[in-house]
C-alpha cells in the first residue's frame, strides 16, 4: 500500500507541472537538427540552449514557447525566450519534437495527469531579460 501511495504521488507530481520550465543545465550546442532517438529531456535542454540569455532591451523582444506534453492535452509549461538572440521558427519545430517525445514517453508510461489548461501569460523585458509573466511583474 505504501509503495502504491508513493507511486501515485510521484507520478500526480510529475504531471502537475504548471509554472516555468525550471532553470538550465549549461547550455549546448542546439543549432543542429535532432537525432533520431533522442530523448525528451535531452531536447529540453537544446530548447533552453537556443534561448540562451534571453537578454531583452524591451518587452516587445520577448516571446514564449510552449514546452512538453501533459497527458489530457496541452504544454507543461512555457519557456520565455529573445527574439533578439533566438530565431522563432527552429525553436518552435525543437519544441514541437521535445511535445512528440513527451506525448510518447507519457503514452508508455500510462502517466496521469490533472486536465487544467496552463494558459500562456506571456512573457516581459525585466532586468535585461526576457521573463515569464507573472502576477508579481506584471505591470498592468
Amino acid at each position: 500500500m505504501r509503495q502504491l501511495l508513493l507511486i501515485l504521488f510521484l507520478g500526480c507530481s510529475a504531471c502537475t507541472v504548471a509554472g516555468p520550465v525550471p532553470p538550465a543545465a549549461p547550455a549546448v550546442t542546439a543549432t543542429a537538427a535532432p537525432a533520431k532517438g533522442e530523448d525528451a529531456a535531452t531536447l529540453l535542454i537544446r530548447l533552453r540552449g537556443m534561448v540562451g540569455s534571453a537578454s531583452c532591451t524591451e518587452s516587445s523582444q520577448c516571446r514564449t514557447v510552449a514546452v512538453g506534453a501533459r497527458a489530457c492535452g496541452g504544454p507543461e509549461g512555457y519557456l520565455p525566450y529573445s527574439t533578439t538572440v533566438t530565431a522563432s521558427a527552429p525553436l518552435q519545430e525543437l519544441a514541437r519534437r521535445h511535445a512528440e517525445r513527451r506525448k510518447a514517453d507519457v503514452a508508455a508510461s500510462g502517466m496521469l495527469s490533472t486536465c487544467e489548461v496552463i494558459p500562456d501569460r506571456g512573457a516581459l523585458c525585466v532586468a535585461g531579460t526576457c521573463q515569464l509573466r507573472t502576477m508579481a511583474n506584471d505591470p498592468s
